[in-house]
C-alpha cells in the first residue's frame, strides 16, 4: 500500500503533537519543523480538527493541540481520516471505471489486503509512535 502525502505528513505532525501534549504548536512552527507549506498544513490541520483528533485555538498562545491523549487515537483511525476520498485503486472509487467488472477477483484480494492493513494499524495508537527526544523551537528537549 501507498498513502498519500496528505497522510504521511499528517502522521508525522500528530506524532510531533504527541511528543509534547502540553503545548501548543503553530502551524508556521509545523511547517518550519516539516518544510511544508503553511497553507497545505493548513489544508491537513483542517481535515484533523473536523475529525476530532485536534482542537486548534486562534491567537497568542494558540495553535493545534490533541483533542484527546493519544494513547487513545489510534492509527488505523486516523489513516482513514486523512485518506478518506483516496481508494486504494480506482474501480474503489464511486463511479470508478473498470473494463472487466463482474468478472475481476483481484477487486476482493484487494478489499481484504486494505482491510488486513487497517486492522493492524488498529492495534497501535498514536502514542505507541510519538517522537522522543524531540528539540523545541525553544532550545528544550522533548521527551
Amino acid at each position: 500500500m501507498r498513502l498519500t502525502s496528505f497522510t504521511d505528513y499528517g502522521l508525522r505532525m500528530l506524532m510531533r503533537l504527541a511528543a509534547a501534549p502540553e503545548r501548543a504548536f503553530s502551524t508556521a512552527e509545523l511547517a518550519g519543523e516539516f518544510g511544508l507549506s503553511r497553507h497545505h498544513l493548513a489544508k491537513i490541520m483542517q481535515r484533523l480538527a473536523q475529525g476530532g483528533i485536534v482542537e486548534t485555538r486562534r491567537g497568542g498562545g494558540g495553535g493545534a493541540v490533541l483533542a484527546r491523549p493519544a494513547d487513545q487515537i489510534r492509527l488505523g483511525a486516523l489513516v482513514r481520516l486523512l485518506e478518506e476520498g483516496q481508494p486504494l485503486v480506482e474501480c474503489f472509487a464511486s463511479g470508478g471505471d473498470c473494463s472487466i467488472d463482474g468478472h475481476c477477483r483481484l477487486k476482493a484480494r484487494l478489499r481484504a489486503a486494505e482491510a488486513a492493513f487497517l486492522a493492524d494499524l488498529d492495534r497501535a495508537t498514536l502514542a505507541d509512535i510519538a517522537l522522543r527526544n524531540v528539540p523545541s523551537t525553544e532550545g528544550e528537549t522533548h521527551v
